[in-house]
């Protein structure tokens, strides 16, 4: 391995995913599907270039764990409690039919049940790459939906690592396979997974918000990216190293302790857009492994896997939320993006392997699942909506579809109140606004890159995020969709580039501007503030104003007055040979 090795595969990985990708995207299809054809197109079992695919999965390894680590800091215990009732039984029930069908399956064709059992263990567990990036291509992420169903992948990556630490236990060498040495083996991965979460949530939880204060007040964004990098990766390494779990448990873990602080919001925007380019890397390294010779040698058994995930545990996901009362389209949604396999059936499969217990057939039986279920995934959840629509039509069908109408609506943990105004800067005019909206009874949240006034705020009671306001992301954590009006109080070269992805989150949300110049003014209105105060115009309403006074006008003539000026100011741009601002 050198260093060309890892930049051409690097580049020739992502290029050919970047021009697939838009060709999918473009026919209608997921990028996802164009991902997976870049993989086929580098891998070794097609001709042409050959990406080193021992590097490429490392490197969509590292796009793993940052997919845990934002997954974590958007997922908090009381979500996970707050959907417990489904997602809990919810896992273990479609675990073990994955798991039961699958060992009949693998009977059928002559094998043991042990690799039965190990087979049905891969396949039970969904793909986190796959189902975070279909509900966030949805917008489903942070609804109920969303948060049912990272709750039941959370419960299903807690049943894999124990399986990880079992396997060895089990079949590894001097192995007892005896009920004594399965409850000695279970018992010691959960004192190894709860002293995890002890010294990620209390020693984590002392020194990471501690050093990430103390980088921030350095006001450099590189350092505060590479910080949070460091204890993303750091602590998923960790995790393996010293607790013998896997990496994505102990990045997820890191996630939910920075997400218990003020940087969230921040590490969020500035530290893991990096994340997609090597999660698509993940995309392309399943799509290296495919190799047609061996779909076609063995082609009874990759159809009756891919009948296990594709139909059984959409199925069994299916009957197990309807059972407990959810509407019909919850139903289907999480039987749709859970109906697939990915990063950690690779991981059980390969341990399988090394063990002895799984063959090469069923190893590649498991790649060609995951490519046929990893394509049809977004496709199948797009069509839960139309399924659900075809379903209220049929009267039969009507007391299912309607489920229990106390599961019906939101999400269930409320993140912020609705009745809410987005507040972006707190100097004077920041502070006067906030005054004004606190005395009106809307809630304001704060929007602000100080860190000194964001602990100040949160003294004083008031909602406030320590983040840049130009990132999607951080209008989205302080709930653009559901707010009222969007103020920004302070101008700056930004303005422009906030306000249309503001419009662009919320089209209908009122949005109120400050800017220094007239111009700037005209500018902010035409891509999309309903309402812009320009320093210089209300300067000289002021200055007419009082001069009129000084004159002793009548106040109808002052109103009069203003009006006509404010009329020629703010109702067209300012004509040619206008001064222009001061260069900075």
């Amino acid at each position: 391995m050198n260093h060309l090795d890892l930049i051409l595969t690097l580049t020739g990985g992502l290029a050919a995913a970047l021009a697939l990708g838009l060709l999918t995207r473009r026919i209608g299809l997921s990028p996802i599907v164009g991902y997976l054809l870049a993989g086929i197109l580098v891998g070794p079992h097609t001709p042409g270039f050959v990406a080193n695919n021992a590097l490429a999965k490392e490197m969509a390894e590292i796009g793993v764990i940052l997919l845990m680590f934002g997954v974590g800091l958007n997922f908090h215990f009381k979500e996970l409690l707050a959907v417990k009732r489904i997602a809990i039984p919810g896992a273990l029930g479609q675990s073990a039919a994955a798991t039961g069908l699958a060992m009949l399956l693998m009977r059928g064709f002559g094998w043991s049940w042990a690799e039965g059992a190990v087979f049905g263990m891969a396949i039970a567990v969904a793909s986190t790459v796959v189902l975070t990036r279909v509900l966030s291509d949805n917008n489903h992420l942070h609804t109920r939906t969303g948060h049912i169903a990272i709750g039941w992948l959370v419960v299903e990556d807690l049943l894999t690592v124990f399986v990880l630490v079992l396997l060895p236990a089990l079949f590894g060498p001097g192995a007892s396979g005896g009920s004594g040495g399965l409850a000695l083996a279970m018992l010691w991965t959960t004192l190894k997974i709860l002293a995890l979460v002890g010294f990620t949530f209390v020693g984590g939880g002392w020194a990471i918000p501690r050093l990430l204060s103390y980088i921030a007040r350095t006001g450099s964004r590189e350092l505060f990216t590479l910080a949070v990098l460091v204890i993303a990766l750091g602590i998923a390494v960790g995790a393996t190293k010293l607790f013998g779990v896997s990496m994505e448990l102990g990045a997820f873990l890191a996630g939910m302790v920075v997400a218990r602080s003020e940087f969230s919001t921040r590490a969020a925007t500035d530290a893991l857009p990096m994340k997609d380019a090597f999660a698509v890397l993940f995309f392309v390294s399943v799509g290296m492994l495919f190799d047609f010779q061996t779909m076609l040698a063995t082609p009874g058994l990759i159809l009756a896997t891919m009948a296990i995930v594709i139909v059984g545990k959409p199925l069994a996901a299916i009957l197990i939320t309807a059972g407990f009362g959810y509407p019909l389209r919850t139903a289907l949604a999480l039987g749709a993006v859970l109906g697939q396999i990915g990063e950690f059936s690779f991981i059980v499969g390969t341990m399988g392997r090394s063990l002895g217990v799984l063959s090469d057939q069923a190893f590649n039986a498991l790649v060609a699942t995951a490519l046929v279920s990893i394509t049809l995934t977004p496709l199948l959840y797009r069509a839960a909506g139309p399924a659900d629509r075809w379903a209220r039509r049929r009267p039969w069908l009507a007391r299912l579809v309607a489920g229990r109408k106390q599961h019906d609506g939101p999400a269930a943990v409320a993140t912020r109140e609705q009745h809410h105004a987005i507040v972006i800067g707190y100097g004077p005019v920041g502070q006067t606004m906030v005054r004004l909206l606190r005395a009106n009874e809307i809630v304001p949240v704060v929007l602000e890159m100080n860190l000194d006034t964001v602990h100040r705020l949160h003294a004083e009671g008031i909602t406030a995020l320590f983040g840049d306001a130009t990132h999607p992301e951080t209008l989205r954590q302080a709930g653009l969709a559901d707010a009222r009006v969007l103020i920004l109080t302070s101008s700056g070269p930004g303005a422009r580039d906030l306000i249309m992805e503001a419009r662009r989150l919320n089209p209908a949300i009122p949005i109120i501007a400050r800017t220094a110049y007239l111009r700037e003014a005209h500018e902010l209105t035409n891509v999309g503030a309903n309402s812009v105060f320009s320093g210089e115009g209300e300067v000289a309403l002021s200055m007419t104003e009082y001069i009129l006074q000084n004159l002793s006008a009548t106040p109808e003539q002052i109103d009069r007055e203003s009006e006509r000026i404010r009329r020629e100011l703010f109702a067209a741009p300012p004509q040619a040979g206008a001064p222009s601002p001061p260069a900075a």
